[in-house]
């Protein structure tokens, strides 16, 4: 997991869950996410998979705190090129199908067992086990990706991912309700929940109670804010640049013109001093000549403007 998934994830696990309404609210939601149900003869149980040792052991603790399961790891491999752990912990006894009953992924009927597929109500009755179940849902598939100070679009990006749809429609539905508007789309066979802006993952954030996370987001927030402040200002002053500069360059070949045509000794006095000027520097800024010849900007830049019109003007007669 990237660095500040991870620190999301130990914020949330570090906190805790206090009641034992919001652990089985959590756990529900962690097995929806990252688990799956098995099934050997004619009992059912069920595993996860995880990349963090910690995130294991903090749902571990919840199933003996609450149904004193013990799980056992069936696989621990790493992807040598993602460089990833994953642990695969498997719960297979006569406890498994009451612990999914409890958490609302199934129950038995009279000659079978059925299964949701989506989120039992009865598991998020309450505002506070809403919460625990999206903490739950992050903790098991969720990602957090900041953007790097030099991407000048969004770059955020929060997602969880689940196996169906109705799962993702009901995430997004209680993150509403806590006035989190997420979006939801399919990719490939999986249905990914995400946040694109900077203010829906704050408000996420806060939601979840990673209060040192969310510090850090605003922190590089107001960091890229500034850049871009900067930046802005740094491309107006080379807009304004530019333009002086071509302002100038056309003003002098308007000078140098009317100087080869009729020269500039049949200027009126003015015309001919400010020409004389703008010719004698022509890397000179408006402010600089005008400062020379005792006059206002607006008046050089009228004087400029009819000599540029009378160059044309000569040009025309030719």
């Amino acid at each position: 997991m990237n660095n500040f998934t991870g620190e999301i994830k130990r914020e949330i696990m570090k906190n805790g869950l206090e009641n034992a309404c919001c652990k089985t609210a959590a756990l529900s939601a962690f097995l929806r996410a990252t688990g799956s149900v098995i099934r050997s003869g004619n009992a059912f149980g069920f595993e996860f998979v995880t990349e963090s040792e910690d995130v294991a052991a903090f749902f571990i603790e919840i199933l003996e705190q609450l149904y004193g399961a013990e799980l056992k790891v069936v696989q621990a491999t790493t992807d040598a090129r993602r460089g990833r752990d994953r642990l695969v912990f498997q719960c297979l006894s006569d406890k498994s199908l009451y612990i999914l009953g409890q958490l609302g992924i199934a129950e038995r009927g009279e000659d079978s067992v059925e299964f949701r597929l989506d989120v039992d109500k009865y598991v998020v009755e309450n505002a506070c086990c809403e919460v625990a179940w999206i903490k739950g849902a992050f903790l098991g598939s969720g990602s957090c990706i900041l953007p790097k100070m030099e991407e000048t679009r969004s770059g955020y990006h929060l997602e969880i991912v689940f196996s169906n749809k109705f799962l993702a429609d009901d995430c997004c539905e209680l993150l509403a309700l806590h006035e989190i508007l997420a979006r939801c789309v399919e990719r490939k066979g999986s249905f990914v929940v995400y946040l694109k802006s900077r203010e829906s993952i704050s408000d996420f954030l806060y939601l979840v109670g990673a209060e040192n996370a969310l510090a850090k987001l605003n922190r590089l927030a107001d960091m890229k804010d500034e850049k871009n402040r900067i930046n802005r200002v740094a491309n107006c002053l080379q807009k304004n640049y530019d333009k002086s500069v071509l302002a100038s360059v056309k003003q002098i070949r308007a000078i140098e013109r009317i100087d080869a045509l009729i020269g500039l000794a049949e200027l009126d006095p003015s015309l001919r001093e400010t020409a004389q000027s703008r010719l004698a520097d022509k890397e000179a800024s408006l402010k600089e000549l005008a400062e020379r010849l005792s006059v206002s900007k607006s008046c050089l830049n009228h004087r400029l403007r009819k000599l540029v019109k009378l160059a044309e003007e000569l040009e025309g007669e030719e």
